[in-house]
């Protein structure tokens, strides 16, 4: 028997053995070398260490059991401790925001109480709006003229407890009516407590959680937004005034980023008050500082909107046992006015600035939190902090690229006479040197300018998220292999012609991830590189495989108010922290109302949409405003390194390539558009369209009429455990659907698309590719209609599939039928599929000739 207890005995056979210190040491470095030494290791050590001569080899592998014991023992003890301290602070947390909320219920209740007895006693007063304009309605209270408030250092501190009083009334009062943030329930394993406001000034939202980080930590995180707020252009500090208590008041002036091309850039003047409470609670809170005396101010800057800033700020409260309770508050008045009506909602939602901002900062800090607590080496043996600078680089240059702002060097160039893309052209030095254009291999960039194309379009009733998984994982559906390909030459050695005929065919690509932000979060940012493989170039520069940083988010379907985004730039197969990046992408916004978005009774139309599959199931939560309809809005933008000489010609082909890939993106999203019933019941376009009609009805005879080929046990069997399908009494066949094929085309498209059994059309060619699938054949290969004809019939069997598959193959061109055995095939996505069985057909046409090849998986399912 061995004692687990004391690392300095060992009871063997009744008998305590007792080692010295000196032993002890031994055995620890031995330990922390090899935590479970082979029988051979011991005798070894035996051997080396005179000292350990006296202890029997047995011995020594009961120490080192009781050694592993013990650790094992101190890891679940120490992470017990740590998941206690963290219940105990949310338990802590939660009848806080309990109080909060029953203070909130009384004051509504005696509000309610009022209201009626004035209701009562006197009719209400009215007042005729009916000269109002659109833009000033409801907006009285932001429009009240109040005389200047004083900005010498002593009216600077009476805005700053002024500030300090109203955010904590809103941090943890009852100043703002907060309402659970839809799609983001609390729970163990939550990011926090989200809200966002319900009926007041402008847009708030409120986020309360736990971080592994000191209030000092955090505060200096949160201090440096454009670490984490990635909209934010700059941050800079005008003035510091330290004040009597300890604390300090920053003057800020603070650029934001415009999301999109069709809105202008925000920017703040605020003051910052950073102060510790009685309690030791570390308080950073800040407001825009307008009409303003005796003290220092900010004029408009061009190209840019002035937005208000609302009492906000940050609450971080020390934790018992190491970590912070941390109060989030984000108040902003985005002046939504001076954007077209249609962006409106954008700039109006809660949603979208707590998305943006306040669980963008949580999730940060719990980023930066599991980073100090884990190892320092990530994927590629690359640090996290390496990796979120690469990221912030991606984010950034998209941003720099998208504003196109004259301060950084951007130039409009004029119009071709269509106004869908715009062009611009960067020459100054400090894009290029930002650039670092050159490489380990020791060539250098010829290119002495960078030019960007840019366009943004409207989209109706297409998932952000889906259509941004669709660009991230289906590349070759609307990129040119050929401008990938000058893109990743154009930064590296020089000089560079346009894409022609000699660059190789970069086909495939293969997703390597690099880094997540948090674990178990969808809708946090995925780095990843891409590699865009090549089939031997005739180029002698450019290699067989290229490489592209990718960042992506927002990919998680049923968050609200999130932004789907995917950026890209080619990199050097080197991958050196100070690569050269030039980003380009996509980024799709919802532009859901903010108002439905924030309502406390709002409710979920899930049965106004026509169920055509799990994944678009989901997303008919938050995707359909008054009509029945939803809105987004897609931005492009396109960045080239290029000789300044080709300038006309990189322009040219610019346009034409946004130009394609705004048809590709269109064409993507109407195939991605969830299938909705019309007002006859008919499906839309594309599977709306007679050749559709046409080949459902085709599918359906030829099954029919191929069927009395079958054994008539086969056919039993077909329908004892199928129970959807009919024998004919006439011809003795099998029916596909319960419809009979008589019905109309519509019927008979509408069953086979909704038909459980994946149903998959492929050419009857030497090289079979697919050519319609049903929507549970969608499902099974994870792809769509769009990109389902990049995909060959050879490469979702595996060995025994394809070799089955050649054995039948005559059968089925000769008899026109054949039944495959049940086993293994591949998604799109390389996922391993079940199926019980498969039967396959030769799909005849009216004039009694071959059409396609149609097969129908009987009982899958992923495995």
């Amino acid at each position: 028997m061995a004692s687990c207890k004391d690392g300095k005995s060992v009871m063997d056979n009744g008998k305590y053995v007792r080692y010295t210190p000196e032993q002890v040491e031994a055995l620890e470095r031995l330990y922390h070398d090899c935590p479970k030494p082979s029988s051979m290791r011991r005798q070894q050590l035996i051997r080396e260490c005179p000292i350990l001569s006296n202890i029997e080899p047995k011995q020594i592998k009961v120490w080192f059991q009781n050694r592993r014991c013990r650790e094992k023992q101190r890891k679940e003890a120490s992470r017990l401790q740590t998941v206690n301290r963290k219940l105990t602070a949310m338990n802590k947390l939660l009848m806080e925001e309990n109080d909060r909320l029953q203070k909130q219920v009384s004051q509504l209740v005696y509000e309610n109480g009022y209201f009626r007895r004035q209701t009562h006693s006197t009719p209400l007063a009215t007042k005729d709006t009916s000269c109002e304009s659109v833009v000033t309605s409801g907006q009285h209270h932001l429009t009240s003229q109040h005389p200047p408030r004083d900005a010498s250092p002593a009216g600077l501190l009476s805005i700053a407890e002024e500030t300090l009083t109203e955010f904590l009334s809103k941090a943890t009062g009852t100043a703002v009516e907060w309402v659970q943030m839809p799609g983001m329930k609390p729970g163990p394993d939550s990011i926090g407590i989200i809200a966002i406001s319900h009926g007041c000034t402008g847009v708030a939202a409120r986020a309360c959680g736990l971080v592994g980080l000191e209030p000092t930590r955090v505060s200096e995180i949160l201090k440096d937004r454009p670490s984490w707020f990635r909209d934010c252009r700059t941050v800079d500090v005008i003035n510091v005034l330290p004040t009597a208590n300890g604390g300090t008041i920053e003057l800020l002036y603070m650029q934001l980023y415009a999301p999109t091309t069709l809105a202008p850039a925000r920017d703040f003047w605020l003051l910052r008050y950073t102060t510790v409470m009685d309690d030791g609670s570390l308080v950073v809170c800040e407001r825009s500082l307008g009409n303003t005396q005796n003290g220092p101010s900010m004029p408009p800057v061009p190209n840019f909107v002035r937005a208000d800033i609302l009492p906000s700020g940050y609450l971080i409260r020390p934790c018992e046992g190491g970590g912070s309770i941390i109060h989030i508050v984000d108040h902003m008045n985005l002046e939504a006015w001076s954007v077209p009506e249609v962006l409106r909602p954008l700039y109006e939602s809660s949603a979208v600035l707590a998305q943006k901002t306040t669980v963008a900062a949580l999730r940060y800090l719990r980023q930066i939190a599991q980073e100090v607590s884990q190892t320092n080496v990530t994927n590629w043996g690359r640090r996290p902090a390496a990796l979120r600078a690469l990221g912030q680089r991606l984010s950034r240059g998209f941003n720099e690229a998208l504003n196109g702002l004259a301060d950084e060097g951007w130039s409009m160039l004029d119009s071709d006479g269509m106004d869908d893309v715009a062009i611009l052209v960067n020459s100054s030095p400090d894009k290029l040197m930002g650039l670092n254009l050159s490489f380990a291999n020791g060539f250098s960039s010829m290119s002495n300018a960078v030019m960007c194309a840019k366009a943004s379009m409207l989209l109706q009733n297409v998932p952000p998220a889906i259509l941004l998984r669709f660009l991230r994982e289906h590349r070759s559906e609307w990129a040119d292999n050929n401008i990938d390909a000058y893109a990743a030459a154009a930064i590296k050695v020089g000089p560079c012609s346009l894409p022609g005929a000699r660059v190789g065919n970069f086909g495939g690509q293969v997703i390597l991830p690099l880094a997540h932000t948090v674990e178990h979060e969808e809708a946090s940012l995925l780095l990843e590189v891409i590699k865009l493989e090549g089939h031997s170039p005739e180029d002698a520069i450019m290699p067989r495989d290229m490489f592209l940083l990718q960042l992506c988010s927002g990919m998680d379907e049923n968050a609200v108010g999130t932004c789907a985004e995917l950026v890209f730039a080619p990199i050097d197969a080197s991958f050196a922290d100070d690569a050269p990046l030039l980003p380009s992408g996509f980024r799709i916004i919802s532009l859901e109302s903010g108002k439905e978005a924030s309502s406390p009774n709002r409710t979920l139309d899930l049965t106004s949409a026509l169920e055509t599959g799990p994944a678009e199931n989901k997303v008919a939560n938050d995707l359909h405003t008054v009509g029945g309809t939803s809105r987004s809005v897609m931005t492009i933008a396109f960045q080239f390194a290029f000789e300044s000489h080709m300038q006309e010609s990189v322009a040219s082909m610019a346009r034409q390539y946004v130009r394609s890939i705004i048809s590709s993106v269109q064409r993507v999203a109407l195939a991605l558009s969830p299938s909705h019933l019309g007002s006859h019941g008919g499906l839309r376009s594309p599977l709306g369209t007679p050749e559709a009609h046409t080949l459902a009805r085709w599918i359906c005879q030829s099954y029919r009429n191929g069927s009395p080929s079958f054994s008539l046990a086969w056919v039993i069997s077909v329908v004892s455990e199928l129970a959807i399908v009919q024998l004919d009494s006439c011809f003795l066949g099998v029916e596909l659907l319960k419809a009979n094929t008589d019905q109309g085309s519509e019927s008979i498209l509408k069953g086979l698309w909704h038909h459980s059994d994946a149903i998959i059309c492929c050419s009857a060619k030497a090289l079979p590719v697919f050519t319609f699938a049903n929507q549970a054949g969608l499902d099974m290969l994870e792809t769509t209609l769009v990109a389902l004809q990049d995909i060959t019939l050879e490469k979702i069997f595996d060995d025994h599939g394809k070799k089955n598959l050649c054995t039948e193959f005559p059968q089925i061109m000769q008899q026109g039928f054949a039944c495959l055995q049940g086993g293994i095939c591949l998604s799109s996505m390389s996922r391993p599929i079940s199926y019980e069985r498969a039967v396959a057909w030769k799909v005849m046409n009216e004039e009694d000739t071959a059409h396609c090849i149609c097969f129908m998986f009987v009982n899958w399912s992923f495995v």
